[in-house]
């Protein structure tokens, strides 16, 4: 059973998470493109969202590019420079700055909407669900720090970073490098995958359209024409 589920979580579901991201992307925004967008609660309080928003934008940008980086980069490449244990503790250190920077702006966010009751009236189900989520993802990778310092050589490193290669150069096999590992690393890759999976149904999907559409947008913007 414990094989079957490795393989299923972490050999199948990546594909399974990753289609449904892409396509249920591609439908949202043909079918309703009013809706790719992430609602403000700027206009009904802004005490905590400045420094809360951007604390958890920056944080989980460099956590996104230091995964990206770090999961797929080939370990033959690297080792021209460093090793897979200095590698780890490099990880570990950016890791725990950009996360904890990301913890205390997720912390603020998560408290305005479930604690203040305008922003709570006004919120959709999947706004505090996937906030949550997230917040959740978050702890967990953080938690995947301690876990790390119980074995300092970076061959976890090696196992992850060998299971993202091949899913994302559609080897088989993948699962097996993940076999083993603690069940911290384990959880936070089927909760990463599961993210991928809500990403089209939920407001996670202004970041694709943000980095472009948000810099050459114009100053002013027509909510409603009058008449």
């Amino acid at each position: 059973m414990n094989s079957y589920l490795n393989d299923f979580f972490f050999g199948i579901y990546p594909y399974i998470a990753i289609i449904v991201m892409v396509v249920g992307s591609i439908l949202r925004y043909d079918s309703d493109p009013y809706s790719w967008k992430a609602d403000s609660s700027q206009l009904l309080r802004k005490k905590g969202l400045r420094i809360g928003s951007n604390l958890f934008h920056v944080g989980i940008i460099l956590l996104f590019f230091g995964h990206l980086v770090g999961l797929l980069t080939p370990e033959s490449v690297y080792h021209y420079v460093m090793d897979a244990a200095t590698k780890q503790k490099m990880a570990m250190i950016a890791g725990g700055i950009f996360g904890s920077l990301c913890f205390v702006g997720m912390t603020i966010l998560v408290w305005r909407r479930l604690f203040d009751d305008r922003i709570r009236a006004t919120s959709k189900f999947s706004d505090t669900a996937i906030l949550l989520i997230l917040y959740v993802q978050l702890i967990l990778g953080l938690m995947t720090i301690p876990a790390s310092m119980q074995h300092m050589d970076g061959s976890s490193m090696i196992a992850l970073a060998n299971w993202a290669q091949h899913i994302v150069t559609f080897q088989g096999g993948a699962a097996d490098f993940v076999m083993h590992e603690p069940i911290i690393f384990k959880l936070h890759i089927a909760l990463g995958l599961t993210i991928f999976l809500l990403f089209p149904f939920t407001r996670l999907v202004h970041m694709i359209s943000a980095p472009i559409k948000y810099i050459f947008r114009p100053g002013y913007q027509i909510v409603r024409r009058r008449g």
